[in-house]
């Protein structure tokens, strides 16, 4: 079993479709992945109730008067007393420092609701429908020192209907992220196990 630790700062929709996704695999006699732990750094983030009633660890990690760097050795800390040997972003609103990424480069992925590298960084949707984009879409992505600019792992792109609202394409999106999120990280997680047997 590989083990899985999600970060979110907000609603959490995609961290309950990953752990649901985990064990629906379980479930169906495969894969035996966990999620062990949600670290949230708002008080106040839907995601921490999500995990109640998942009954998945969760952790409150203020940034709010200290350095990222103190922050993030809390986080670091966290993470390795879980023993979670991937992590997944779902809406976590923090720009992680190279340090944090160099000591676990290929372990931490993100949903980005675009096809990168078009519109990186937050409100992604709302900007491209203003500017009038034809398309729109999700991309899951390793994480690296910049904003959205890892190496992609799984993109889905569409083209709304003419005369779509801005709530239809994000409800469009975001079914597509909680669809190829959820597999990417139960395909990483298999590598991570079949590379623990090697």
């Amino acid at each position: 079993m590989a083990r899985l630790a999600v970060l979110a700062s907000g609603n959490g929709s995609n961290f309950q479709a990953i752990v649901e996704a985990l064990r629906a695999a379980a479930a169906a006699g495969g894969r035996r992945h966990g999620c062990v732990l949600l670290v949230h750094d708002r008080r106040a983030a839907y995601a921490a109730e999500r995990a109640r009633a998942l009954g998945v660890p969760a952790r409150y990690l203020p940034y709010a008067g200290r350095s990222r760097e103190e922050a993030e050795a809390e986080l670091a800390a966290a993470l390795d007393e879980a023993g979670a040997e991937l992590v997944a972003l779902a809406g976590f609103m923090r720009l992680l420092s190279p340090a944090f990424v160099a000591a676990r480069r290929g372990r931490v992925v993100n949903v980005h609701p675009a096809v990168l590298p078009a519109w990186p960084g937050a409100g992604s949707i709302r900007r491209a429908y203003e500017a009038g984009a034809a398309e729109f879409g999700a991309t899951v992505h390793f994480v690296d020192e910049g904003m959205d600019t890892g190496p992609i792992l799984i993109q889905e792109a569409f083209r709304p209907a003419p005369g779509s609202s801005l709530a239809e394409i994000e409800r469009a999106t975001h079914e597509i992220e909680h669809r190829i999120y959820p597999r990417a990280v139960l395909g990483l997680l298999d590598a991570i196990e079949a590379e623990g047997r090697a």
